[in-house]
């Protein structure tokens, strides 16, 4: 594979982006980090990273620290396909998963009303990493509402983002293996990993992701000096108009943060330069740049491979925003590629093409906080666009990720391959 460089017109047009993004007060946005990533001696092809505060300049700090939210899902997989590697954790084992996660036993599926039926069929990693295992979440379907009125005593919706386990003690909306349902499979698949190791998910990704790929700034549990880093967070009303809010994940940063629930959903904090090293770790087929091995390269393979050729249009679906404070509604996971383009599923992401120049097999996913990666191991080549900002799928956000994604493409040099 040919490795990429970017020119410099490019690179200058991409600043620009971000510059002119964050000096729209208060209707713009006020916090922004890109990194670009690709194959050669030096992975970052580009860092840089706004932020501005109503009436004052913005500034650039690469060092900036963000809530991750679902790009947490991407890291979490890894750590899954580790351990199926070394066959540790079995993908289509249900008796495996019930005997390290009795909680997913005897599950029951909650209907429009809110009453129950049996799940007819058992859920096994695959389906949790694939989102096939009948698991949705509150705010993007009304049937937990509906539960909750019904059998918990204060008829209170759950809350994926409290920092407490309980709140993932969630009946199923769907019958498992049946379709794709966009929940809380990742936080299980995340239990799973805690118990067949015996480690906290963070920890585990510490020692096993994070050392080796010299990754300092990505955690569960920020420690005082990354909050002091850490970028504020922003509501978007109606009108379109920012104000400040309290950060919606904010256990890990209070006393009590060594007793919360590590998100395998949407738990990380860091800088958009470290998770840029995880990218690139995946454009090197599972190898960190010093050529330490997170992953064998048939297993990143395996994971950029299309699960659910059976639900073409699993993506093309309307999405509800049930709690309209953190997601608008759309009709799409991923709307800039319309129908009949294929679009797939691999074990732990999305897969799909779309009209930046990325290739057909491109990885990515997105966070609640408006984080955008993706990652192109064709071209060699990756990103991540982050915020802080909700509700998700924030228009001006989204604008600005398919502004940057589109120069990349632009702006990409060849160079001779070091692979």
């Amino acid at each position: 594979m040919a490795s990429f460089s970017l020119s410099e017109q490019a690179a200058a047009a991409i600043r620009s982006l971000l510059d002119v993004a964050s000096t729209g007060q208060p209707t713009g946005v006020p916090c922004a980090s890109t990194v670009v990533v690709g194959t050669g001696s030096q992975p970052e092809l580009f860092a840089h990273s706004t932020t501005a505060s109503f009436g004052r300049k913005g500034r650039e700090d690469r060092s900036d620290i963000y809530w991750l939210a679902s790009c947490t899902k991407l890291v979490t997989s890894i750590a899954c396909m580790q351990l199926v590697e070394a066959s540790i954790l079995r993908l289509d084992d249900a008796d495996q998963l019930e005997g390290l996660c009795p909680e997913l036993v005897d599950l029951k599926v909650v209907q429009e009303n809110g009453t129950l039926e049996p799940a007819r069929s058992r859920i096994t990693l695959r389906m949790l990493l694939t989102h096939t295992a009948g698991f949705g979440y509150s705010f993007l379907n009304a049937k937990l509402q509906a539960y909750c009125k019904t059998y918990r005593a204060d008829g209170v919706n759950f809350n994926e983002f409290s920092g407490h386990m309980d709140d993932i003690l969630q009946p199923l909306v769907n019958q498992p293996g049946e379709t794709f349902e966009y929940g809380i499979s990742m936080d299980w698949a995340g239990v799973a990993v805690e118990r067949v190791t015996g480690l906290k998910l963070g920890d585990y990704m510490q020692r096993h992701i994070f050392i080796p790929l010299g990754i300092h700034d990505l955690t569960m549990t920020p420690s005082f000096e990354m909050r002091e880093r850490l970028v504020s967070m922003w509501q978007r009303d109606q009108e379109g108009h920012l104000s400040p809010r309290t950060p919606l994940l904010s256990r890990p940063l209070e006393a009590d943060a060594a007793h919360s629930f590590h998100s395998g959903g949407a738990g990380l904090f860091g800088s958009t330069r470290e998770f840029g090293k995880i990218l690139a770790m995946l454009l090197r087929d599972g190898r960190s740049q010093s050529g330490k091995v997170i992953l064998a390269p048939a297993t990143v393979e395996a994971m950029f491979t299309n699960q659910l050729a059976w639900l073409p249009n699993f993506a093309r679906r309307h999405l509800p925003a049930v709690k309209p404070e953190l997601v608008y509604v759309a009709e799409a996971f991923y709307p800039p590629c319309p129908p009949p383009t294929p679009q797939g599923w691999g074990l732990g992401f999305m897969i799909t093409p779309g009209p930046t120049g990325r290739s057909e097999k491109t990885g990515q996913w997105s966070g609640l906080s408006n984080a955008f990666w993706w990652c192109d191991r064709q071209q060699g080549v990756a990103g991540l666009v982050a915020s802080q900002i909700l509700p998700f799928a924030d228009l001006k956000v989204v604008e600005l990720w398919m502004g940057i994604e589109s120069k990349v493409y632009e702006g990409m040099k060849a160079e001779s391959s070091d692979m």
